[in-house]
């Protein structure tokens, strides 16, 4: 829960985010180039994601993008957006920021979709978002596990990493007219 004195702002990522985003994750050894956070903003640009941004009292805490051109090609063939690359600080899990990030990329999306997509990993660093998508009602898409985007097929050895992931979708309630 967030702290009394505590100010979440959601807002978009801007072009003076990057090495700050970078920087945050590289103090707690997390790998994410500045360069991947210039490509969300020439993506944004070219309107095919959305990324947003989460502080806490003007202090970075986390960040979620909305990929509305997915490569994963049950999203694609049908045009599900897919919610991409929810990450929160670790100082700052536990207050419900990722919901809140979550919460402001479904209204975004529910502007034009009814429906919107996202993938989570199946090993045990995903346990909280795993727990956090099903009680927001996301359910899997049934078309099984994936590996970079490729259906896996049954029998098939792969290796349990961060490109192993189940696809969801949720049903939104459209601000459409």
């Amino acid at each position: 829960m967030p702290k009394a004195s505590e100010s979440i702002q959601i807002r978009p990522l801007n072009q003076d985010d990057p090495p700050v985003v970078a920087a945050a994750f590289a103090s707690i050894g997390s790998v994410k180039p500045e360069a991947k956070y210039r490509l969300y903003l020439e993506q944004e640009i070219a309107g095919s994601r959305t990324s947003l941004v989460a502080t806490v009292n003007g202090e970075f805490a986390g960040y979620v993008t909305i990929n509305w051109r997915p490569s994963y090609p049950a999203f694609a063939e049908v045009g599900i957006p897919e919610i991409q690359d929810l990450n929160v600080l670790p100082a700052f899990r536990g207050r419900g920021i990722a919901s809140r990030l979550l919460d402001v990329a479904e209204a975004q999306v529910a502007r034009t979709h009814a429906v919107v997509g996202i993938g989570v990993g199946l090993h045990a660093g995903y346990n909280a978002a795993q727990r956090l998508y099903g009680l927001r009602g996301y359910i899997p898409d049934g078309r099984g596990v994936t590996y970079r985007d490729q259906c896996v097929g049954e029998y098939v050895q792969v290796m349990l990493d961060d490109d192993l992931v189940l696809h969801l979708t949720k049903q939104l309630l459209t601000e459409r007219p």
